[in-house]
């Protein structure tokens, strides 16, 4: 049993861009659509599971007047038959009948649960049960589609029925954040975007009538060709002039300009209205109109325009704040509309990081009797000789790290890290040095300010160790370094730098990942996956295979590269661990302890894999390598090639 969401989505700017992008299949000059479109707060909820035939249940109260419960043979012929119905049901008889045909897959049971999207209000519930079949198909027979092939599938799915939806109405697939979507013919990019600031919007179902049928038909007339300057403006509307104000919209929400988005929100329906609006009858609004015009709204919103094919469908609003959006919500209700409430929140930063530090160091003895192995010094290119924890710390201030803690083992070993991070250099040894050394020694000191510890008095693996940081972490994600292992980027951005990126966009559990030899596979953890972009850099982890023998890793744990070539990939040693980590943690530690058994290890690995199955993981191929320094032969190579 599989329990799964799909959101409802919401085109904030460009829409009718998907289809308009998608002529250039047929005209060189029409610009690629771009669409800022985003997932709701509002969604179908499900429980799925395998199934002889295809079934569909459901609990949710909100749907309870439309739904009576469906099934059907998985049969090819019988599901185009009900997806051409134009029944309740359509839609997801459509998409299983295109996974029959093409994966050759069995059937499902999908419950519904819970139902908090509204219905027939252009926010794509039709596009999102779709995805919702779509992803319980690839979930329960593990056809590794990444977020976009199971957003093609609805789509394809959905043109089985009597629809024609636009390429954006499946955005729902990738959640609730905004994302800019690219239409180039048949060629579509997803790019998740970034919120600086809490953004309050507000959408309505205008409960009025559009003709969305006449709208897309009036609007297609113009392309591929236009054949007169009316058309021609139209062209410019859903492409040159739709890219400028998508553009100008990416960069207030990143700067979090709240004031000037809702502006352009409103200089964006005024010229929807001037050149798109008068290509079709269908698209004259008085409601909608009437709405972005009331006097007792204005105070309340910073700005405000049509949603999806427009018409008197939806409105959306900017509002000013919280309390804003929530008069704004009451007000719509109480003109006799449904209106919801839709923040986009800021992504959270990583700004912690954990090293644990608490190992003994067995391989290297008898030099860690002396001194702790994460002090031992390796030189570098600049020249210095650094100890292992000075490197990854300088490599955590680098990206913007603010707080570190270091995971002791005891009380004791602290002293040796305030001598080196909080205690000046004597007067007679700071004068040997020269002027930048000098300045030097004033960062080593800063970077000491940033240092917390936390102490593992028992040795009860990994994971109870990085356990010890959970106060630490608190409820926000943080970044995991191991503390005998040192990276070196190969561009301009540390490898700490480029984790974190990654996760603004992604928001999700992640591991950094590396290409091992099939010969070396029996020795690492092997993930393996399906890529979520076009360079290969973002791995949607499906599988977690623990030292896997050669054969059985090149039969199913490959992952394929640009040249189509299968590949192996390890954990690179970064990882951003989100608050479900450390709660699965204390549940591993806690039933530990009820079962008796002190000595049971608490595996980080099986922490990560519990919460990927809940809620999935990320895997980022770093542009940098690693220098593992662990054992003898590790330390030797890190010593000869670091400071290369």
């Amino acid at each position: 049993m599989i329990n799964l969401f799909v959101p409802g989505r919401l085109c904030l700017f460009g829409e009718h861009t998907d289809w308009a992008g998608h002529y250039r299949t047929m005209n060189a000059d029409i610009l690629p659509g771009a669409s800022i479109v985003t997932g709701i707060e509002q969604g179908i909820y499900a429980e799925v599971e395998k199934s002889p035939i295809f079934e569909m249940y459901s609990d949710a109260p909100e749907i309870s007047s439309e739904w009576s419960d469906f099934s059907c043979r998985m049969n090819e012929a019988e599901l185009k038959s009900v997806a051409k119905s134009g029944s309740f049901f359509c839609y997801c008889a459509g998409v299983a009948s295109y996974m029959l045909e093409w994966y050759k897959v069995g059937g499902v049971r999908i419950r519904i649960t819970k139902m908090t999207l509204p219905m027939k209000s252009g926010l794509s519930s039709s596009a999102a049960i779709c995805v919702l079949v779509a992803r319980a198909f690839n979930k329960l027979y593990k056809l590794n589609l990444n977020t976009l092939g199971e957003m093609n599938i609805a789509y394809l799915g959905e043109l089985r029925t009597s629809s024609r939806c636009g390429r954006l109405d499946q955005a729902c697939a990738f959640g609730v954040k905004p994302n800019l979507m690219t239409f180039d013919g048949d060629e579509i990019e997803v790019k998740t975007l970034n919120v600086k600031k809490p953004l309050y919007w507000v959408f309505a179902d205008l409960c009025a009538s559009k003709d969305t049928i006449r709208i897309l038909s009036d609007l297609n007339k113009s392309y591929p060709f236009a054949s007169n300057e009316a058309e021609r403006n139209l062209h410019k509307a859903l492409g040159e002039w739709n890219h400028e104000m998508v553009n100008r919209a990416i960069g207030y929400m990143a700067n979090g300009d709240a004031e000037a988005l809702g502006a352009l929100m409103t200089e964006a329906e005024k010229k929807f209205d001037k050149y798109v609006a008068p290509m079709s009858p269908a698209l004259w609004a008085p409601k909608l109109h009437e709405v972005l015009k009331d006097p007792q709204i204005q105070p309340l919103v910073y700005g405000g325009k049509g949603v999806g094919s427009h018409g008197d469908g939806s409105v959306q609003f900017l509002a000013r704040n919280a309390d804003a959006q929530q008069q704004l919500i009451d007000y719509l209700n109480g003109q006799g509309m449904r209106a919801y409430a839709l923040t986009l929140h800021p992504v959270h930063t990583v700004r912690k990081a954990i090293i644990p530090v608490a190992g003994f160091g067995t391989r290297l003895y008898p030099a860690t009797r002396a001194l702790k192995k994460d002090f031992f010094p390796i030189p570098c290119a600049d020249g210095m000789v650094r100890p292992v924890i000075l490197i990854l710390l300088e490599e955590l201030v680098k990206s913007g790290v603010e707080e570190i803690c270091l995971v002791l083992g005891s009380e004791e070993e602290r002293l040796q890290y305030t001598e080196f991070f909080e205690r000046q250099l004597s007067e007679e040894h700071l004068h040997k040095l020269n002027p930048e050394a000098q300045e030097y020694e004033n960062r080593i000191l800063d970077i000491g300010k940033r240092l917390r510890y936390v102490y593992q008095h028992e040795k009860r693996g990994f994971g109870h160790s990085v356990y010890q940081a959970a106060e630490f972490a608190g409820n926000e994600p943080v970044l995991l370094l191991l503390g005998d292992t040192i990276y070196r980027s190969t561009t301009n951005k540390p490898c700490a730098l480029q984790m974190i990126e990654e996760y603004e966009h992604y928001n999700q559990l992640m591991v950094s990942i590396h290409t091992v030899p099939l010969a070396q596979v029996s020795h690492y953890g092997i993930l393996s996956g399906v890529w979520e972009n076009k360079e290969r850099s973002v791995l949607n982890v499906s599988v977690m295979n623990e030292k896997p023998k050669a054969s059985y890793a090149e039969e199913f744990l490959g992952v394929r590269n640009k040249e189509g070539k299968k590949e192996y990939y390890s954990v690179f040693g970064q990882y951003v661990l989100t608050p479900e980590v450390f709660a699965q943690l204390a549940a591993d530690i806690q039933k530990a302890d009820e079962d008796g058994d002190m000595t049971r290890e608490i595996e980080l690995t099986a922490a990560l894999e519990a919460v990927r199955q809940k809620s999935g993981m990320i895997g980022v191929r770093l542009n940098g390598k690693m220098y593992d320094m662990g054992n003898p032969k590790a330390l030797r190579d890190c010593v000869n090639q670091f400071g290369d």
